[in-house]
């Protein structure tokens, strides 16, 4: 890999967030284990990401990201640890629970309904936030109805897919399909957003649009995100942190220049090719 793909020269309008004195971490994780059976595939991980911060969570194949990430969302119960987010434990929550308190993810292949449209994708998404559980009350007030669709335009407005909102969403390019999810996560207003592979499938053209994406989001809506990313050019040209896993235990975290520096990262992640 070129050593001037990543260096984040033209991405450095935004600084590293600095947390004020006594401040809580957006979302903390302490001894964070996940066993099946007898395979351990989080091994005591802390985490800690600040509000506003851009992290990103990298490894080879089997490290735990994927795991880790639904730890934090509640699609897995943890073995021993616990999750803070804003303070407060999220162990035990349902995962509808967790998107209400201001979680949300996108995940590694697109998760849409196709046969609906783009608009009542994010129309759905923006309910089951307000709602809880994709149910719906009867008797909600026509005013949060208002505010649902007005989040839902003003989502597909961030993402670029405002002009599609009538199209069926199994008629998108495979690229404005993962656009789409990405918005679906938005829908909720989160204040971390979870993002699983964002780019895996997408052609250079694709990949630089949801790069310019993700960095137009962080800059509007000043949103906290964890990538899980395999394209080393994207984490480096995003990323605040960088947080690595091997054999499910955190080996190494710092800037992308500290970590792409860093001989125990390159052995367990390139076998000891240069970043």
């Amino acid at each position: 890999m070129s050593s001037d793909a990543g260096d984040g020269s033209d991405r450095e309008s935004t600084p590293t967030p600095t947390p004020d004195a006594g401040s809580e971490p957006l979302l903390q994780t302490h001894g964070l284990t996940k066993e099946f059976g007898g395979l351990v595939a989080t091994d005591d991980v802390d985490l800690t990401v600040e509000r506003g911060e851009r992290v990103s969570i990298i490894g080879p194949n089997g490290a735990g990201k994927s795991t880790l990430i639904n730890l934090i969302t509640r699609r897995l119960d943890p073995t021993e640890g616990d999750i803070r987010f804003k303070g407060e434990s999220i162990v035990g929550m349902e995962p509808h629970e967790v998107v209400q308190r201001g979680v949300s993810k996108s995940f590694q292949t697109a998760s849409i309904f196709p046969d609906l449209t783009v608009r009542e994708n994010a129309e759905i998404a923006a309910l089951a936030a307000e709602q809880g559980d994709f149910g719906f009350n009867f008797f909600t007030h026509r005013n949060k109805l208002t505010d649902v669709h007005e989040r839902t335009e003003n989502t597909l407005d961030a993402v670029g897919l405002l002009n599609q909102a009538h199209t069926d969403a199994e008629d998108l390019p495979y690229g404005d399909k993962r656009r789409l999810e990405i918005g679906i996560a938005l829908a909720a207003e989160p204040d971390l957003l979870l993002m699983d592979e964002p780019t895996a499938g997408m052609s250079p053209e694709e990949t630089k649009a949801t790069v310019d994406l993700i960095e137009e989001v962080k800059e509007e809506l000043g949103l906290t995100f964890v990538l899980v990313e395999h394209d080393m050019e994207i984490v480096f040209s995003i990323s605040d942190r960088i947080v690595v896993l091997n054999r499910g235990q955190v080996i190494a975290e710092g800037t992308p220049e500290e970590i792409r520096g860093n001989p125990d990262v390159q052995e367990a992640y390139l076998g000891g090719v240069e970043l």
